[in-house]
């Protein structure tokens, strides 16, 4: 078969469009960034106008620097930004609010009195989740009691929710469809894992109408066709993962115990555990990787919320790189013989602590500390991060097998410094592949397989390849001596 694949990557800075040919090859993309809004502090707002308009030009872009006609184009898969809670107008299409991004803290004092009533076991029991403010559960309830008039409405059926997949699917479509799948589903405090429904339980406890949720379909599968107005021709639409769950799709992470790991705005490592629903005890997150022809596959997830988001702040609030690529070269300058350390809480801290009120903090400068000393400190601390996350899995996931390989992907990886830095870190071998793009393959890979234009899930799997194999090269007692520094650090930081 001829023909192209399209995926549309809607994240939390960017959104990109990336047009794949018949061999899984990237021909073009298209990229464009949206504003950041941040109304009160740890609050984190999208115009959802912004989202919207980026991926229509980034489309449009993409397709034309292919030279690919809209009718040639077998397929989209949609890949976002998760948890990010949008309510619109069922009428009109138009939101009633901005989107509340998922790094948003605006309700952690709802979680808090959540928790007191003692409702966290029965969520999580039911989810996979913790109550956190980063789940799009408790943002709608804060949207329904916020807004003017939105719980009245919103009980009289005016109303519909959705993660920015659903809004883009509605938007596509022309308003057409109301649809989710199910990794997204399960990321939103609401959706009962296990029996893979929205669960009435907790759509109660949290006060939200059931009238307002989509349905919920397989990964790929059909979820309509674009408005032939907006790109020349009837797309069909026939895959949607979470991003985190389209990296895992598309690191060919098909096989329990597999292990992925995505360095972007945030960090998220998820481990594969097949059919089974691994209960975590050490805070992680149970959620779903996939769902394919009705069949769940699990996943444990850490999540870190400051990745690239540290190399970020390095170039943007404290003016010490140009570019976010010049971070390595400066760790690399800096004095072994101090021992800095950055604790990124910038927005309170993810797994496996999970301390919405915790905020950075940096330790061990001295008069000689500079910017190579905060650059290493920013590119450690996600190393140590991840290794936090890794051991918590370890604990939960007891299989017997002593080595994990990770495969990494996201911007960040593309950082020699930084890769042989969380080898060192891990004692692990960390592999990058060729294909960077992996979030985007996997988005393109549910539409392309469904569409039969792409091989199976086995097919795909044995074209997976590895363009480097990081081995840790760290002595044992300076890994300890850095792992001790750091969790003295963490200790010192927590809010509790």
């Amino acid at each position: 078969m001829t023909g192209y694949v399209l995926a549309i990557d809607q994240g939390t800075t960017s959104t990109r469009a990336l047009v794949f040919d018949a061999q899984m090859q990237v021909v073009e993309s298209a990229q464009k960034e949206f504003p950041q809004h941040f109304p009160q502090s740890g609050w984190v707002e999208h115009d959802p106008q912004d989202l919207w308009d980026t991926v229509v030009w980034a489309v449009r872009t993409a397709l034309k620097k292919a030279g690919v006609a809209a009718q040639e184009v077998k397929g989209i898969g949609i890949t976002n930004q998760r948890e990010t809670t949008l309510i619109w107008d069922k009428a009109t299409g138009e939101p009633i609010h901005n989107a509340i991004v998922w790094q948003d803290r605006r309700t952690g004092s709802l979680c808090e009195q959540l928790r007191a009533q003692g409702h966290e076991p029965l969520f999580t029991d039911k989810t996979g989740l913790l109550l956190d403010p980063y789940f799009a559960g408790t943002k709608v309830k804060w949207l329904l009691e916020n807004v003017d008039g939105a719980r009245t409405r919103a009980e009289k059926g005016e109303l519909a929710f959705g993660t920015v997949d659903s809004f883009l699917i509605w938007r596509l479509t022309g308003g057409k469809r109301h649809l989710t799948d199910a990794t997204n589903a399960s990321r939103t405090l609401l959706y009962n894992i296990g029996e893979n429904v929205w669960d009435e339980e907790l759509l109660g406890i949290l006060g939200v109408p059931a009238s307002l949720l989509p349905e919920v379909k397989d990964c790929a599968d059909d979820f309509g066709i674009c408005d032939p107005e907006l790109f020349g021709a009837p797309i069909p639409i026939c895959g949607v993962a979470g991003d985190q769950q389209a990296a895992v799709i598309g690191q060919a992470c098909f096989e329990p115990g597999m292990l992925k790991s995505t360095y972007g705005t945030g960090c998220f490592a998820l481990l594969n555990t097949g059919t089974q629903k691994v209960k975590s005890e050490n805070r992680l997150l149970t959620t779903i990787a996939y769902r394919f022809n009705g069949e769940t596959t699990y996943a444990l997830e850490g999540s870190i919320f400051v990745a690239g988001a540290a190399v970020q702040w390095l170039r943007d609030e404290l003016g010490l790189i140009d570019r976010a690529d010049q971070a390595g070269a400066l760790a690399a300058k800096a004095d072994p013989n101090q021992h800095v350390y950055l604790v990124p809480a910038f927005v309170g801290f993810g797994a496996p602590h999970w301390d919405s009120e915790a905020r950075g903090a940096m330790f061990g400068l001295t008069r000689g500390s500079g910017a190579p000393e905060f650059a290493r400190a920013a590119l450690e601390s996600v190393c140590y991060q991840t290794h936090d996350l890794l051991a918590a899995m370890h604990k939960d996931w007891q299989t017997g097998d002593t080595e994990t390989v990770l495969r990494v992907d996201g911007g960040m990886v593309a950082s020699d410094w930084t890769m042989q830095c969380l080898a060192d870190i891990l004692d692990a071998p960390v592999d990058r592949p060729t294909m960077l793009e992996t979030t985007a393959l996997g988005a393109a890979w549910l539409a392309g397989s469904y569409t039969g234009l792409w091989p199976d899930a086995k097919g795909f799997a044995k074209a997976w390849a590895r363009d480097r194999r990081f081995e840790p090269k760290m002595a044992k007692d300076e890994r300890k001596r850095k792992l001790d520094g750091w969790a003295d650090a963490v200790g010192r930081t927590l809010s509790h």
